[in-house]
């Protein structure tokens, strides 16, 4: 609250006229819903420095605040606990400020600072998008925004895995069995059609497999000369030195996987502001390996691999360079991270990555502070848990996932659904029917996986996500469009400022002033904590206040014209600040519902 700061100043002189003592901080909390009150002063934490009883000390700085803070009208001590009730008059005051505040809770970041950067999404191009990277894209895209509204410059970036060996599998499988079809002969996206490939490369490996332990094969034998598995690996290999034919099937088949991300991607409603591409970074890595190998940093084992030993640093031995000479996923790692810091004049750059790559961060943040990069101490892994389903774990090799794009088909039908159940869609047209089935759809999709700590693992069940009560998506559009549909009602001026003393508050109103005056604070710790649950649950909480409020009270119904006034304003700054917080998670509000 704003008025926290001159109760901090006040509480410090009071505790210095009674006890002749220094303190530097006083804590606050929120005052319990069971206690009359609107800020708490914790007085048990004051006892390291004065010593007494807790309800005697807080008396005495309760009187003292009450006697020289015109703000503070009453207070109450409960055990530890010193209760303060703040006057009408600075609620009214308070929210008169940050009713005008067009960007209120945000931060606009000054020329001078440096950028952060977020990636996310990296996906191989060997397959399409899934329930995974949904959750990979949205909590990305969602970290940024907030970490820009905290105050900061920020950059969106993926880095497009376009090579490697999985690449060239579906290339192979492809190059056998495809029979020279395409996107356009088949009807497909370009990305669905190559991961179709992957598919096929994968039963084809299995069946080769089968065949040489039929043979006397052993299993580990036989996963390792697959003839198909050499053959990618000799692709590999050829592409790295710059085969022509290969090359030229890699650049067709890459061009159809982006076609088909870039349509996922505006669906989805996430941006990015540049991209960079494993085909190049990975040169700079094996550049930096090369000199790191003459500093000593990696060592070349007989076969010819290049390692480093960070056994002292309490991890393991890990591989840079295969023996054959082609990179691994921590060389284009190592070159893309030094590409960005030339790029971009950075803070700090952050990797939204599932936590079954915790240990790979942990390898690449130390060998980018042994090749003497002092940066590698502002690099930082979003790790998240992973998107499960009820069947277990989603597999893109044996196909059995989520697939992005027939996920948000599913959810705008579910709305539909769901809405033509309700029938509340009379007098809509078909267009604005179906708009509104894409924002519910997509905003319960959104909300449902951005309301969970990035930590936690996710049981995602399609078919059971959309729910119109409770912590959902859809019900804080329905709040918002509920305000929407009061305002529009509104047949008088209501931007006007009201003096302190022409309103009596509600103990509602002033509950969700108080929710309101949050808001700031909310989107700082999201930004520093890098979790836009923190947005997403005190939106939730923050509609439960003005629902309550709602009913409790009336609006338009009330016959003193300043309250009129004042609840309609205290209505409209809610839907702004619901439209301000779900703009931090990338989801739309509707104005009609």
């Amino acid at each position: 609250m704003n008025i926290q700061n001159t109760i901090e100043t006040a509480a410090k002189k009071a505790i210095k006229s009674i006890y002749d003592v220094a303190i530097d901080t006083i804590e606050f909390q929120a005052t319990r819903k069971d206690f009359e009150g609107d800020t708490t002063i914790v007085i048990f934490a004051l006892l390291r420095t004065i010593k007494g009883n807790p309800v005697e000390i807080g008396t005495k700085i309760g009187e003292y605040l009450k006697e020289n803070l015109d703000e503070i009208t009453d207070f109450n001590v409960v055990k530890g606990f010193l209760n303060l009730v703040i006057s009408n008059a600075t609620f009214i005051s308070d929210f008169n400020t940050l009713y005008t505040d067009a960007d209120f809770g945000t931060v606009k970041s000054t020329p001078n600072n440096k950028a952060v950067m977020v990636e996310y999404s990296s996906p191989n191009t060997n397959k399409p998008l899934h329930l995974g990277h949904v959750r990979n894209n949205l909590l990305g895209y969602s970290v940024a925004e907030i970490i820009e509204a905290s105050g900061k410059k920020v950059y969106k970036t993926q880095i497009i895995n376009d090579r490697g060996i999985h690449i060239c599998k579906s290339m192979l499988a492809w190059e056998r069995f495809g029979n020279g079809e395409t996107p356009e002969s088949t009807g497909l996206k370009g990305d669905k059609l190559v991961g179709n490939y992957y598919v096929k490369f994968d039963q084809e490996y299995k069946k080769e497999i089968a065949t040489l332990i039929a043979e006397g094969k052993t299993e580990e034998v036989a996963k390792k000369e697959a003839p198909i598995l050499l053959e990618a690996q000799e692709m590999l290999i050829k592409w790295e030195a710059g085969d022509e034919k290969v090359v030229t099937l890699w650049k067709k088949m890459n061009q159809w996987v982006y076609g088909g991300f870039d349509v996922t991607y505006k669906n989805l409603g996430v941006t990015f502001d540049k991209n960079y591409y494993e085909s190049n970074t990975y040169l700079l890595g094996k550049d930096v390996v090369a000199d790191g190998l003459k500093k000593g940093v990696f060592y070349r084992k007989d076969d010819g691999s290049v390692w480093i030993d960070l056994t002292d640093d309490g991890l393991d031995e890990k591989i840079v360079l295969r023996s054959d000479g082609t990179a691994v996923y921590m060389t284009q790692d190592i070159g893309t991270a030094i590409e960005r810091y030339k790029d971009y004049d950075l803070e700090s750059l952050i990797y939204t990555v599932g936590n079954e790559q915790d240990y790979h961060f942990k390898v690449l943040f130390l060998i980018l502070k042994k090749l003497g990069f002092d940066w590698s101490d502002n690099l930082s892994h979003l790790s998240y848990g992973m998107v499960e389903l009820p069947s277990g774990k989603m597999k893109s090799r044996e196909g059995t996932v989520v697939d992005a794009d027939e996920l948000m088909v599913e959810m705008v039908n579910t709305a539909r659904e769901i809405s033509e159940e309700l029938g509340k869609l009379e007098g809509y047209s078909t267009e604005e029917k179906e708009k509104l089935y894409r924002i519910i759809g997509l905003g319960a999709l959104k909300y449902f996986i951005l309301k969970i700590d990035p930590k936690k693992q996710i049981l995602f069940d399609p078919k059971e996500s959309i729910d119109f009560n409770g912590n959902t998506g859809p019900f804080i559009q329905y709040t918002y469009a509920r305000i929407q549909s009061i305002l529009r009602k509104v047949d008088f001026d209501f931007d006007v400022i009201l003096s302190k003393a022409e309103v009596s508050l509600h103990p509602k109103e002033k509950e969700v002033i108080k929710t309101l005056q949050q808001y700031p604070e909310v989107i700082q710790n999201a930004a520093k904590n890098h979790s836009p649950a923190l947005i997403a649950n005190y939106t939730y909480e923050l509609v439960k206040t003005y629902n309550s409020f709602y009913q409790s009270v009336p609006i338009l119904g009330c016959e003193n014209m300043d309250e009129k006034i004042f609840r309609t304003r205290l209505s409209k700054k809610v839907s702004d600040t619901i439209k301000s917080a779900f703009n931090l998670l990338g989801i739309d509000v509707p104005e009609r519902m």
